[in-house]
């Protein structure tokens, strides 16, 4: 985070200026919220003409160890996998319960992001589940187009089954693409009639490769995901006849019989709709939907949970969901 708090301090003479003549961009947003929103988006906008390289050592520098990481016992462990090994990592806290797993998929559009961008959010997430977490660093694009995502999300599910846990103990979680792929590996799994988890947890989940919800218009404003940068991440990922593969596009789905959903997203953020018409597609078809819209708030806001007080409110509200779905009590009410 001191990237984005050095860049903070560029933008934020240029933020209170533009709140002094014209007030906030969102009524409830602070000076500090509004600063964070405006680096993120201008830093997006400029990445997004970056070589890919580039665009990963951007969106993945060297992270300071926060508390909540000092507090997390971290493992390296190889998944194994017809495609060769997965590189993953188990997190554990002293109130690890062993016998709960949730497996976290990071997003950066399948084709950014890694284990270390996300360690502070993962480690939160074991914290808030009191769960075994073990997060892969599955093939990204477009070295590896679809399905190798898929098919490493399927490899490590099946690793947590071999070690001897119920699926009834499983609860697959990620955000952006990995909300996105936490869904294809459930349906993927329900097509192959294999137990399925005991629920699935997604934040601003992107499962419209095509970007046609009004929201990325309407937000574009406040966001940080744009519809430029979504065809990239999009055309990196698919052939253009898979746009409406519903295993790389779940929208396109049948969401029947999947387990217990919570959806989380931000009011404020261009993947607004793929949310809501996730959330009720998957009513239609009997899914247990749990969806909570957070006022102003952008895409994937709780990674940035050391800035954001809701955003580690969010992060219980998953571990509290977690619990409840493999049989243990919530930490805090609902």
């Amino acid at each position: 985070m001191n990237v984005i708090r050095t860049l903070m301090d560029g933008v934020r003479p240029v933020v209170r200026a533009r709140r002094a003549v014209f007030g906030p961009l969102r009524p409830t947003w602070n000076e500090d919220l509004e600063v964070v929103a405006t680096v993120l988006q201008r830093s997006s906008n400029a990445s997004t003409f970056m070589p890919l390289a580039w665009q990963r050592a951007v969106t993945d520098p060297p992270r300071p160890t926060t508390r909540v990481m000092r507090e997390t016992r971290m493992t390296d462990v190889q998944v194994p996998s017809a495609a060769g090994p997965i590189p993953s990592m188990w997190f554990e806290t002293d109130e690890t319960d062993r016998e709960r797993v949730l497996i976290y998929l990071h997003g950066g559009g399948y084709s950014i992001g890694s284990l270390r961008s996300h360690r502070d959010l993962i480690c939160r997430i074991a914290h808030a589940s009191k769960m075994r977490v073990l997060a892969p660093a599955y093939r990204l694009a477009p070295e590896h187009p679809f399905p190798a995502q898929l098919e490493d999300a399927r490899a490590v599910y099946d690793f947590v089954r071999e070690q001897g846990v119920r699926p009834d103990r499983i609860v697959i979680a990620g955000e952006s693409a990995g909300a996105g792929l936490t869904l294809s590996t459930a349906v993927s799994l329900r097509d192959a009639g294999q137990a399925l988890p005991a629920g699935l947890a997604v934040v601003s989940p992107w499962v419209d490769l095509e970007g046609r919800g009004r929201s990325l218009d309407d937000n574009r404003r406040y966001d940080f995901v744009s519809r430029y940068a979504l065809q990239q991440y999009a055309k990196r990922f698919v052939a253009p006849q898979d746009l409406r593969n519903p295993l790389a596009a779940p929208i396109h789905a049948s969401l029947h019989d999947l387990p217990p959903l919570l959806v989380h997203v931000g009011a404020a953020e261009g993947l607004l709709d793929d949310a809501l018409h996730l959330a009720e597609r998957a009513r239609d078809q009997q899914v247990d939907v749990t969806l909570q819209v957070f006022p102003d708030m952008i895409h994937a806001f709780h990674v940035f949970a050391p800035m954001l007080p809701v955003a580690r409110e969010a992060i219980q509200d998953i571990g509290d969901f977690a619990r409840q779905r493999t049989g243990a009590q919530p930490e805090s009410p609902r």
